[in-house]
């Protein structure tokens, strides 16, 4: 395949959704110009089944890469996984079996299919498996691995560090974590690796082992987080029910973005559309100047992130749905019927995948978040009765059976 090497598209890809490039973006930028066919990868540990819009950020800047013509590489971590990268953890991380991540893989490939042309004819992304050469290494292998760094180097992770304050356990398989994903870039001979800023420490390391097994330079490419630009909170959270998940259906991803604060609308521009950047600086002073209605704006970021992974007539359907369940306070005519195994309140909102927890759904239940038929339930012993609707929130529906 050709290597397209349009300055204006590879100064777009350098200067969007990018926090820091290693070693120097000017040296970056000079390979991407020089027409030679560049190995970007990004590895991903299927530790769950969905994935969110952070996620896809840096999917969305892997096909940029595919479409200049490099070479992408998706590397699934199903060897890696199930040991558990520490990051940001204060506990080491439950190991899973080989077959929940390969399931999990499955998954994420099927919701990845709308943002990256994965089965591309001129140039297809390569999909692989560090099971296939991590498993193969021998106690030499590893030992040999492991000389390249002191235990220092490891204790200098945040989470380490924090763990040893709070006298908590580190367990020494944890330290192998970054190794393996450092030789995983010796395995595949990438030239750069895109991943976020909580992977900095393992990408780093993998461009130690490049230079000391095959005297080779690894460009990392470390992208944005996606979070709230006045609290600092994640915009994508599971624990704070704000996360906009791929997996999600039509009505239920347009309405968590309209629910994201006005504050986060342009970075969630930049980082999760193809819009250009002119034109988002055009919405990001029309906001700064109190010329747009963030709503209407809002309304416009639904559609396009509802229509890259759904469609032009599921995102037309979805924004109809929140127009008339929403701004016109009607209840849908059409809505999934569920029929629960226990009628009480809390076990339907739990088996319902309404709520994660007891906890969570007695939260819901105090702050009026539940309605029967129109009218708030508060009491966390209610018995649903059949036949009702069931609403969470603005957007949630159920008729119960």
């Amino acid at each position: 395949m050709k290597i397209i090497t349009d300055e204006h598209k590879i100064d777009d890809l350098l200067s969007r959704s990018v926090v820091e490039v290693l070693p120097l973006k000017d040296n970056l930028k000079a390979s991407l110009m020089s027409g030679k066919q560049l190995r970007v990868y990004i590895g991903a540990d299927p530790t769950g089944q969905a994935l969110h819009l952070g996620h896809a950020t840096n999917f969305i800047v892997l096909e940029k890469y595919r479409q200049l013509g490099h070479k992408a590489i998706i590397l699934v971590g199903d060897f890696t996984a199930r040991i558990g990268d520490p990051t940001d953890k204060t506990a080491a991380r439950v190991q899973l079996t080989r077959e929940q991540v390969i399931e999990n893989a499955k998954s994420w490939l099927k919701q990845l299919a709308p943002i990256i042309d994965i089965t591309n004819k001129e140039n297809p992304v390569e999909i692989v498996y560090n099971h296939d050469w991590l498993a193969k290494m021998n106690f030499e292998d590893v030992i040999d691995l492991a000389s390249n760094f002191t235990v220092q180097q490891m204790l200098e992770r945040d989470m380490f560090e924090k763990r040893i304050a709070e006298n908590k356990p580190i367990y020494v398989h944890e330290f192998f974590y970054p190794l393996m994903q450092g030789y995983d870039s010796v395995h595949l001979d990438v030239d750069i690796e895109i991943c976020g800023n909580d992977q900095k420490f393992n990408a780093l390391t993998g461009r130690t082992l490049l230079k000391r097994y095959k005297n080779k330079e690894k460009f990392v490419f470390i992208t944005t987080l996606l979070e709230n630009p006045i609290t600092k909170e994640k915009m994508m959270s599971k624990s704070l029910g704000t996360g906009v998940f791929l997996n999600a259906t039509p009505a239920d991803m347009f309405g968590k973005i309209m629910m994201q604060p006005d504050e986060n609308i342009v970075q969630l521009f930049t980082d999760c559309t193809h819009f250009e950047l002119d034109e988002i600086a055009k919405i990001k002073n029309q906001l700064e100047v109190g010329e747009g209605n963030p709503r209407d704006i809002k309304v416009k970021l639904g559609h396009e992130i509802v229509r890259m992974y759904h469609g032009e007539k599921e995102a037309n359907e979805a924004v109809e749905y929140f127009v008339n369940t929403f701004t016109k306070k009607e209840i849908p005519t059409e809505m999934p019927d569920f029929k629960p195994t226990d009628y009480n309140v809390v076990a339907v909102l739990i088996e319902a995948g309404l709520v994660p927890s007891k906890g969570e759904a007695r939260r819901v239940l105090e702050q009026g978040g539940i309605k029967i038929d129109g009218e708030v339930v508060s009491d966390a012993s209610y018995t649903v009765p059949v036949g009702v609707v069931l609403q969470k929130g603005k957007i949630h529906f159920l008729r119960i059976v």
